[in-house]
């Protein structure tokens, strides 16, 4: 991602931007404005908040230091997974009595991506349609595992075991032994998924102002954010911002960290190379720590993602850094051209358990989500909406996670991160 710089930056140069339908153009905020919620970030976790309280009734501003989307929301993957990070985290701190809680919040957020685009037309490219793949034994025996669960939990024929002898005809690759697809996955156009849930919450009446970072925030009844041009009065504030959060430092100091992401768009693909590389259309992750994840566009190119890295640098390239790992995996194309290239960061949380939480009785956080964030963004938000409402259930399953806070700030912290990640690129090379 570009670190930003000014209040109102542009959208990254990226496939999701050139191809975006109109992009927002909200005022900044100037004055005085009292509203019953001021959400602060106009990512998914953000928008998705602002546009569930909005159908509830409630009146809500959103206050958006760049763009709507700007973030990880607008130039992630594409891959709408379902699961939350830290599932085995959760599990191992809460036991197994929160099993059945964890897998509905795991895909309550596709039902609400899915509901969304219906109830209000959002035009974002969604596909079904997902695989695992698996370049080890060990991966296809988890595999196998998870299959297992998938059937008893009534996935029937929406999930399909791939084994070495079929592999290649689904995803036209010889990296991989196996894999497990699942149907009631898939992927979509980021960007436009959150421009047009933004359009739907300022259609019910939600104020969204861009450019308009905050640089304070008083705690109290109400609770007060301000900007340099204004301040929203609120009865309740919800903080999002994932990997680009500056705000309340004490409360989540040495808890999220920013990790580099890249990906790179081919030019577009014929019929016959998209027939031989993805006839079936899905979204392809494999399970490494440091994992590649890639996919088709609408209009037939490959998107190909990967390399985290904790640095805080963009490589000198990017499809430098990424063409090639994109080749081991589809020599055939060699002679295809790099049309986009842009990066961005997500937000990491050492044990990958996303935060929500409270800071005071009104006032609510939700971020890192670890790579995770399509889906879990918008259970977060509706988790954060009935935290509003005074229903706390799903939040406090969150707020009982322990979690490790690496002390002396996000730069120390990034580069204990970084080792942790290394030891885990050693795992994979196991």
């Amino acid at each position: 991602m570009n670190q930003p710089t000014s209040a109102g930056e542009a959208h990254t140069d990226s496939y999701y931007a050139a191809t975006s339908h109109p992009q927002t153009s909200f005022a900044a905020l100037e004055g005085e404005l009292e509203v019953d919620v001021c959400v602060i970030g106009a990512g998914f976790t953000g928008i998705a908040s602002a546009l569930t309280l909005a159908e509830r009734g409630y009146s809500v501003a959103v206050l958006e230091q760049h763009r709507v989307g700007w973030g990880a929301s607008g130039r992630n993957g594409g891959q709408m997974i379902g699961g939350i990070s830290g599932e085995e985290e959760i599990a191992r701190q809460l036991g197994p009595s929160v099993a059945d809680q964890v897998w509905d919040i795991g895909y309550r957020g596709h039902e609400i991506i899915e509901e969304r685009i219906d109830r209000y037309k959002i035009d974002c490219d969604l596909r079904h349609g997902y695989i695992d793949v698996a370049f080890k034994d060990r991966h296809m025996r988890e595999f196998e595992t998870h299959y297992a669960e998938l059937q008893r939990r009534g996935f029937g024929d929406q999930v399909e075991l791939v084994d070495a002898g079929q592999i290649q005809s689904v995803v036209g690759s010889e990296a991989y032994i196996g894999g497990l697809i699942n149907r009631r996955n898939g992927h979509l156009h980021p960007l436009n998924l959150c421009i047009g849930e933004a359009e739907a919450a300022a259609s019910l009446g939600v104020q969204i102002f861009e450019a308009s970072p905050v640089e304070s925030i008083e705690y109290g009844e109400p609770v007060i954010a301000r900007t340099a041009l204004g301040q929203v009065r609120a009865k309740s504030l919800i903080l999002t911002g994932n990997a680009y959060n500056r705000l309340e430092r004490g409360r989540l100091r040495g808890q999220v960290f920013p990790a580099g992401s890249y990906i790179i768009a081919t030019e577009p693909l014929t019929e016959s190379e998209v027939a031989d590389i993805n006839p079936q259309n899905l979204a392809v992750c494999d399970p490494n720590y440091v994992l590649d994840y890639f996919r088709l566009s609408a209009d037939r190119r490959l998107l190909f993602g990967g390399r985290c890295n904790y640095s805080g640098r963009v490589p000198a390239s990017i499809s430098a850094s990424i063409r090639p790992r994109m080749l081991k995996i589809y020599p055939q194309l060699e002679d295809k051209r790099i049309d986009y290239e842009w990066g961005g960061n997500i937000g990491i949380v050492v044990n990958r358990v996303p935060l929500l939480g409270r800071i005071e009785s009104n006032v609510f956080y939700a971020m890192g989500y670890s790579g995770h964030g399509v889906n879990a963004t918008h259970v977060a938000g509706e988790i954060m909406a009935d935290a509003v409402e005074g229903r706390y259930q799903r939040l406090e399953l969150f707020e009982t996670i322990s979690h490790m806070k690496i002390p002396f700030g996000q730069r120390f912290g990034s580069q204990m991160v970084a080792l942790g990640m290394l030891y885990y690129r050693m795992k994979d090379l196991l």
